[in-house]
């Protein structure tokens, strides 16, 4: 369900990024982040650019930005939904949980929604066993969760989230 979102890039923005670290091979990794940081994403029209700036081959960039999996080439939510998937949230109905989000949001793990309001991914563990079945949206934890508070939680986009 990933349509190509219609996003802006800001090339003068970019270009100002790029030039900040200079054309030292090692700022690669905090450049990307800076650029993510800034854009959301890594724009995939910005690797040649700051591959001749930093004397590297496109595929080099890519593969960097590949290696890692906080990186990303395409643009991302401005909430991140993290369902867990761990043992404890398993046999509590994690996977209702998940088939929940994905109706109420439209969209399948690793996409975001198309007004880029939700990206949504599932984690091996979020680390509160005990409020099992549970998830998070951007920092807010959200546990024991069922039916009735997924759709509450999703009823309103842009609503504010609390932990539970």
């Amino acid at each position: 369900m990933n349509k190509e979102k219609d996003v802006q890039i800001d090339w003068t923005r970019l270009h100002e990024i790029i030039a900040e670290y200079g054309d030292e091979k090692w700022s690669l990794i905090p450049m990307l982040q800076k650029i993510q940081n800034e854009f959301g994403y890594i724009p995939p029209q910005a690797i040649p650019v700051i591959a001749d700036k930093l004397k590297l081959f496109p595929s080099e960039v890519q593969g960097v930005i590949s290696f890692y999996a906080q990186l990303y080439t395409e643009p991302r939510g401005k909430k991140t939904v993290r369902v867990c998937r761990g043992t404890a949230c398993h046999v509590r109905g994690g996977k209702t949980i998940l088939k929940l989000v994905k109706q109420h949001l439209g969209i399948d793990e690793g996409e975001t929604t198309d007004d880029l309001e939700y990206t949504l991914e599932t984690v091996a563990c979020i680390g509160v066993c005990a409020l099992a079945p549970s998830m998070v949206i951007d920092q807010h934890v959200h546990g024991r969760m069922n039916p009735k508070k997924v759709g509450q939680l999703f009823k309103q986009k842009g609503e504010q989230h609390e932990s539970t």
